[in-house]
């Protein structure tokens, strides 16, 4: 059975540099996930053309776009980046030079080309779940994304708050607090279990 091996992470994109190669709709669709996610990331878009939404979001996030085809100059000091031209020749140029410069590259609706898959994100406060099928199925990533927008209870940012001030509480040492911890958490499935 063939099974998703992906490890999932969380990055700081605030303190990362990504950019995105390309202008089109893709490029806007990839911008517009990003910065809902992360509002303060930090994005440089190259495009000979952007799109007024792309306009748009640039003027309330932290990016910047620079009206140019693709150069390997534009890697320079970048952690991540986001491919998505409608020119197959220019996504594997760039690729190849990311894969060079040890630089994470997902190149949009080609899995062979990605380091990473951007997947369906539900966020609510503190409280954040990714959704990946191993890049078979986005479709299926957002239906999960609106299942878990609904199940998951508005108020878990509360929750989460109210558990964090009880964790400075507890005394002992790290095995006896994540004990107390579990055995305080294991309430609140078993309450929703029962519902």
């Amino acid at each position: 059975m063939e099974r998703n091996n992906l490890y999932p992470i969380f990055l700081k994109v605030k303190e990362l540099k990504v950019l995105i190669v390309g202008g089109g709709n893709v490029a806007e669709e990839k911008l517009t996930f990003l910065l809902k996610s992360s509002p303060d990331a930090c994005v440089t878009m190259v495009s000979p053309m952007f799109r007024e939404g792309t306009l748009s979001l640039a003027e309330k996030g932290n990016v910047t776009l620079v009206k140019s085809t693709y150069k390997k100059r534009f890697l320079k000091d970048k952690h991540i980046v986001v491919v998505t031209t409608d020119k197959p020749k220019v996504n594997e140029k760039v690729y190849k030079h990311c894969r060079k410069k040890s630089i994470l590259v997902n190149v949009a609706d080609n899995p062979p080309l990605c380091d990473f898959y951007m997947g369906g994100i539900v966020t609510k406060g503190n409280v954040k779940v990714a959704i990946s099928t191993n890049g078979k199925s986005p479709t299926m990533a957002k239906r999960l994304r609106q299942f878990f927008e609904e199940v998951i209870p508005e108020n878990i940012d509360d929750l989460v708050k109210n558990l964090n001030e009880y964790r400075k509480t507890i005394k002992g040492d790290f095995e006896e607090k994540v004990e107390k911890l579990n055995e305080f958490t294991k309430g609140i499935i078993e309450n929703k279990e029962s519902e």
